[in-house]
Order: C-alpha cells, then sequence, then structure tokens
C-alpha cells in the first residue's frame, strides 16, 4: 500500500523556502525543486499557508515566502498541515468474531499503533525547519 508523499514535499518546498528567506519564491520554481507539478505545489502551499506556516505575494516578483522563522516552524506543524490524521489505518473489514486473533486484533494492535504514533509525533515536536535545513546543508 502506498503511503502519502505530501509531508517529505511540503518539508522540501519550506526547506527552499528557509533557504531562501527575504524573497519569494513562485511554485514553478519550487515544482522544479521538487521534480513535480506546480499545481501539486499550489495545493501544498494552501494548506501551508492555512495552517500559518507560509504566506503569498501576488503579481509581478510574487510567491510564496515562510510566514514566521524556521526555528519557529515545527516538523510536526508541517505534517498536521498536510497529512489526514491517522498513521496506521485499520482495516475496514470486520475481522471474523469467532477467530480469536480477529476477535482482538483491532484492541491490541490499536493500542500498540497509537503508542507507535504518540512517539513519531513527539519526534517531529522536536526537530524545526531550521532543523532540517541544517541537516540538509551537513549533508553536502
Amino acid at each position: 500500500m502506498p503511503s502519502s508523499t505530501r509531508f517529505a514535499v511540503a518539508a522540501h518546498m519550506l526547506a527552499v523556502l528557509a533557504l531562501n528567506r527575504g524573497h519569494t519564491v513562485t511554485s514553478e520554481a519550487l515544482a522544479m525543486s521538487v521534480k513535480t507539478n506546480p499545481a501539486v505545489v499550489r495545493r501544498l502551499l494552501g494548506d501551508l499557508s492555512r495552517a500559518g506556516l507560509t504566506s503569498a505575494r501576488l503579481g509581478k516578483g510574487g510567491g510564496a515566502e515562510l510566514a514566521r522563522g524556521p526555528k519557529r516552524i515545527s516538523l510536526l506543524e508541517i505534517f498536521n498541515a498536510v497529512e489526514t490524521p491517522g498513521l496506521i489505518a485499520m482495516p475496514r473489514n470486520a475481522p471474523d468474531p469467532a477467530c480469536p486473533v480477529g476477535r482482538n486484533v483491532k484492541t491490541a494492535l490499536g493500542g500498540m499503533a497509537a503508542e507507535a504514533e504518540a512517539a513519531f509525533f513527539k519526534a517531529l515536536a522536536g526537530c524545526s525547519l531550521r532543523d532540517l535545513v541544517r541537516a540538509i546543508k551537513a549533508a553536502g
């Protein structure tokens, strides 16, 4: 099952904006960096703007920019802006209640999934966009 790439693409876009602070960046330039369609970038920029992470300038010289400094944007905020809740989806079909596994798997797995999700969110909350940009610079 494929997973969403929205978070990774949004983080990439915001890193580009962070590295270009003081200047706007067009959706076309962001799309070239990410290697995706500008419409995808504009849709994500809309989500990021609604979350208060980016702002846009229209007209000549327009484009997107960070709404606040990279140190003040957590990766969790980026994730929450573009992803749907719930990292681990449970099956849509009800398991066989006569089966001891089917009868109990959702409860058992649900608890474990909630713990894993909480750890993931805690890790993202502890990392800022500035941390990501520093790691990108360190990688060469």
